[in-house]
Formats: structure tokens, sequence, C-alpha cells
């Protein structure tokens, strides 16, 4: 069974969308280690370096998971193949 031309703009879109917060999930990631030496001004009270790779990439990161779920949500409705969402 082939799969409908909205499924494969679907999947196409996914993989974007997959793609791109790949990409920034490595430059935060590398990104800091690289340019930490560069990063040594102070931000409340500790290096900025420090912050970023102990909250900083965190909060980054759980933030992508919520784009991730909230855009593929969002996706899902328009292509019509949302899960049959359970009454609050």
């Amino acid at each position: 069974m082939l799969p409908s031309p909205s499924q494969v703009h679907h999947w196409a879109k996914n993989l974007r969308l997959t793609l791109g917060l790949l990409v920034l999930w490595a430059g935060v990631t590398f990104g800091v280690a690289f340019f930490a030496r560069d990063l040594s001004f102070r931000f409340f009270g500790w290096p900025f370096s420090y912050w970023m790779a102990a909250q900083g990439a965190l909060t980054l990161y759980v933030a992508m998971v919520g784009v991730y779920a909230r855009t593929m949500d969002d996706m899902d409705d328009a292509h019509g193949l949302a899960d049959d969402k359970p009454e609050a």
C-alpha cells in the first residue's frame, strides 16, 4: 500500500523539523564546549560557560522537546493523522 501525498508531505516536514532540531542540539552541545574559553564573563555570579553547560543547555533541550511535540501535534492535526484526544 502506497502512502498518500499528505502522508509523504507530513513525513518530509517531520524530517526537516528533526534535522533542524538536531542541528540546534549539536550547536548547543558542542558549541558551548568549543567556545568555553571565549564565554568567560560572569553571569549571575558564575562563569557563563559553566552556566550554559549546567543549566542553559538543559533548559534548551527541554524547550526543544516541547517545540517538537507541539509542532508534531499541529502537523498531525493538519494532515488528518492525529490520535483521538481523551476528554479532559
